[in-house]
């Protein structure tokens, strides 16, 4: 089948009926918001990435930042909801942009989309494995060093990648369920109990959201967010795609923007919004867990120590299953070995190219354990940059992509739906992007030349996957 075919208009990207290179599943829509979620890994964000916004960013001005990014995520979800009714594929930013800009663009945001997701999970491997040698050392276990657990993790994520993503489903369902019960748990008792100085809403205010350095605080709004297209790449394998798409896609943005909103309002009444940037400065690592112990007790804080590492399984596990999608879907439009489209028989699920994933997770994660860096000042912080860039890029081609589709297509007329929302997200999300860069390099450490190298990385992958995509062409 030809690539344009693959993505003709309301069309699924498949092989015909019994081919091999057809996904199959039953993933509903609380499947792929589990999924998505998974991606945003609540209970890190809480307990990691919130206290480091608190501190560098705009202290108690947090919940309003996860808000903006919430509702410019929602605005830009109106025109990717209604593009998912025109193309179903296993790689949605790549198949979005393909449709609407054309190959060479598509291939581009194929190439970004598998750096963002790649680094993420590296970064998330250095956090997950520093965090587990911690705790097994906080219980008594075996000091180990931490690239170690990094393999031991990845091993699982590999087992249960190569499997049907029903499997998957079901995991991150139970370890989402436990880790969203605590996070709601605390902030229920901190309200329930007026917080540190009384119940207040000042973190809603503008002065608030102005005060420090919202743009950094947006930056991590909207990485808290990563994870975001799962809403699509897994519409070959749901029950019904025109349907579950777009309502898991506003489902996830609306529960994950609350979420986060309500559980970083209660972190910040925890310990007063007069003093919570200060006690984050000055204990950032710890700010949450402290929160716990105050307001659950020393037991649930321990609970919380363990359920993060659970937490930031199920975003490995999540974001495993998103770059093995892409490989499928770039291997099945001829723009990557064959056998990576592979189906296997009995679990329906692309397991070459997982295990291709794990091999290359493997050797990143590796390079940096070679050089003797900083599991979490290094690999997670340059990594999760680099992912919070690209990841912002491939949103503003895809809304782009999303009007230029409607506007040539004619077939879908609503003002709404493919005219006014995919412009106002495309401008919300420049906005962002802008912010972000300009914070980019307080980011990975304050240093210029690092953030042009990571930034330049970008970049020549975009441009790289155009090459490469034009050469397997020309074969």
């Amino acid at each position: 089948m030809t690539e344009e075919g693959r993505f003709g208009k309301g069309t699924r990207t498949t092989e015909p009926t019994g081919g091999s290179t057809a996904l199959r599943g039953s993933i509903g829509v609380g499947g792929i918001v589990f999924l998505v979620i998974a991606g945003a890994a609540p209970l890190t964000a809480v307990a990691g990435s919130l206290p480091v916004m608190i501190a560098t960013g705009n202290g108690a001005g947090a919940p309003l930042a996860y808000i903006c990014a919430a509702v410019v995520l929602l605005v830009f979800s109106v025109g990717y909801a209604t593009m998912s009714g025109a193309v179903t594929d296993a790689g949605a930013f790549y198949a979005y942009v393909t449709k609407g800009l054309g190959r060479d663009p598509g291939l581009g945001a194929a190439g970004v989309a598998l750096l963002a997701y790649t680094t993420i999970q590296a970064a998330i491997y250095g956090l997950a494995a520093s965090t587990l040698r911690d705790v097994v050392a906080k219980f008594g276990g075996p000091d180990l060093p931490w690239w170690l657990w990094a393999f031991v993790l990845m091993a699982l994520v590999g087992v249960l990648g190569y499997r049907s993503i029903d499997l998957g489903v079901k995991v991150l369902g139970v370890l989402l369920a436990a880790e969203i019960a605590l996070i709601v748990a605390l902030s229920a008792a901190v309200l329930f109990r007026g917080g540190a100085h009384g119940v207040d809403t000042v973190s809603f205010t503008p002065s608030a959201f102005f005060s420090g350095s919202p743009g950094i605080a947006l930056m991590f709004a909207i990485g808290s967010f990563v994870g975001f297209e799962a809403t699509a790449l897994y519409g070959e394998e749901s029950r019904d795609p025109r349907r579950t798409v777009p309502r898991a896609t506003y489902v996830s943005v609306i529960t994950v923007g609350v979420l986060y909103a309500l559980a970083s309002w209660a972190v910040v009444l925890a310990f007063g919004s007069d003093r919570v940037a200060d006690t984050a400065r000055q204990d950032a690592a710890g700010l949450t867990i402290t929160a716990a112990t105050r307001f659950l007790g020393p037991v649930a804080a321990d609970v919380m120590l363990v359920m993060l590492v659970t937490s930031l399984f199920a975003a490995l596990l999540a974001f495993h299953n998103a770059i093995v999608r892409y490989l499928f879907a770039l291997s099945r439009s001829g723009h990557a070995p064959a056998a990576l489209a592979t189906v296997h028989p009995r679990h329906s699920s692309p397991h070459v190219g997982s295990l291709v994933q794990t091999a290359g997770a493997a050797v990143l994660v590796g390079a940096f354990a070679l050089a003797g860096s900083d599991p979490v000042l290094q690999l997670f912080t340059w990594m999760a940059g680099v992912s919070i860039v690209s990841i912002l890029l491939l949103m503003v081609l895809t809304s782009v992509a999303i009007i230029v589709y409607f506007r040539r297509d004619g077939s879908d007329t609503r003002l709404w739906q493919t005219r006014i929302a995919p412009v106002l997200g495309t401008l919300g999300l420049l906005g962002i992007t802008a912010l972000v860069i300009s914070n980019f390099t307080t980011l990975i450490d304050g240093s210029p030349t690092l953030a042009g190298i990571l930034l330049t990385l970008i970049a020549t992958t975009f441009l790289a996957a155009i090459a490469y995509g034009r050469l397997t062409s020309d074969r």
